[in-house]
């Protein structure tokens, strides 16, 4: 797809000035010139060109609140001078992956006041013994060089502005009071849980009464059966009025003669 395409199709049913951001990568450039980008864009602050085939920048309009251009991938070797003219809020810019080899074609870059990230990695240019000091001392206004800056400390995603700071307290403080909070919870739960086994207790104790009285009742009713019967292997007293009541019966009255 060929760059006027895509900026159709990213457009949509906006107008270039409602755009911010437009991402343009890997489509085709026209002889090595970007195409259809213009001045109408005045709002863009992102212009990303990866990988289109470009040769030269020539024909960038002049964008004054573009802040970050992506040109890696290219075969850009120069002409960097209209960069500087028409880009003069420029902060980020990658040129990773084309064909500079002499510093000398970096120079330009010292006009973009506001300059502060310059990528250059896989360019001939790195492969010069005093490649980062040479780079920084070009372009003093330049904080990062490929990520690091000047002491080779890696660049943060704040670009060492103090966000990723700020963002980590917010993090721990609502990481403290989630804790809190789970805290509460726990509690919360052993109180019922505690609840629940007090009741279950005051259950059981009221069963333990209720057959407590129930076995009470089965005993005196065996004490009294043991009462009316004997002892087992005991022999039942005789009582005297037996004994008369069967002489009684066994002896018969006398004759009379």
């Amino acid at each position: 797809m060929d760059m006027k395409k895509r900026i159709h199709l990213e457009l949509r049913n906006r107008t270039p000035s409602d755009v911010q951001e437009l991402v343009l990568d890997n489509c085709r450039s026209n002889e090595g010139k970007m195409e259809g980008i213009t001045e109408e864009f005045e709002n863009l602050e992102l212009l990303s060109l990866i990988n289109v085939g470009l040769i030269n920048v020539s024909n960038i309009p002049k964008l004054g609140k573009l802040k970050k251009l992506e040109l890696s991938d290219n075969r850009i070797s120069g002409g960097l001078e209209v960069l500087a003219e028409r880009l003069v809020n420029l902060t980020h810019l990658n040129l990773s992956g084309n064909k500079f080899k002499d510093i000398s074609t970096l120079e330009p870059l010292k006009k973009l006041p506001v300059l502060k990230s310059l990528d250059l990695f896989n360019c001939e240019v790195t492969n010069l013994g005093d490649y980062r000091e040479s780079i920084f001392k070009l372009l003093p206004q330049l904080t990062y060089l490929d990520g690091y800056d000047i002491e080779d400390c890696e660049a943060s995603d704040s670009d060492g502005e103090g966000d990723g700071i700020d963002d980590d307290d917010d993090e721990e403080q609502e990481g403290g009071e989630s804790e809190e909070d789970f805290d509460e919870e726990e509690e919360d739960d052993d109180e019922e849980v505690i609840a629940e086994e007090d009741d279950d207790s005051a259950e059981s104790e009221e069963d333990g009464e209720v057959n407590g009285d129930i076995d009470d009742d089965d005993d005196d009713d065996e004490d009294d059966d043991e009462d009316d019967s004997p002892a087992k292997g005991e022999k039942r007293k005789r009582d005297p009025e037996d004994d008369d009541d069967e002489d009684s019966v066994s002896s018969p009255p006398p004759l009379n003669i």
